[in-house]
């Protein structure tokens, strides 16, 4: 099966939207898919990330990552974080994820990123095993959080 990567925009939403929901299930969020469309219209419209979109043959949404843009101080440079990766579990293992992650690099540099940065659940074994196997290294780091 095909698929192409997009730059998605409004007439997308729909698809977008309930990717994005089923990305928030995995993580152990409630099924929101009003507030996950209101997020990405929001963060779309304000020009406040930057999404690519796995399309299928037929328009359906297969995966999604969303970019978003800062600075490291240590590097004073531009950096993106790649915050989020979801493939539809009936696309994962046909390269869909690593297409995503080679589009955002893609991406990345071409708008002058100095790196791309991101996190996954510690248990997310597929995922840290897709990111290390496109030269993706992990920091010395510990991440810390505040509600």
């Amino acid at each position: 099966m095909n698929f192409r990567i997009i730059h998605p925009g409004a007439e997308h939403l729909p698809q977008l939207a309930e990717l994005f929901d089923r990305y928030r299930q995995f993580y152990g969020k409630p099924a929101d898919l009003a507030g996950a469309t209101d997020f990405l219209r929001q963060r779309m419209l304000q020009g406040q990330s930057t999404v690519l979109l796995a399309l299928t043959e037929d328009d359906q949404g297969a995966g999604f990552t969303q970019l978003y843009p800062s600075f490291s101080s240590t590097q004073m440079a531009p950096i993106l974080i790649l915050n989020d990766l979801y493939v539809d579990s009936a696309w994962r293992r046909h390269g869909v994820g690593r297409s995503l992650m080679q589009a955002a690099t893609d991406y990345g540099r071409g708008v002058g990123a100095r790196s791309l940065q991101l996190e996954t659940a510690a248990d997310n074994r597929p995922a840290q095993q897709l990111y290390e196997s496109l030269g993706w290294e992990k920091s010395g780091y510990f991440h810390y959080s505040l509600a």
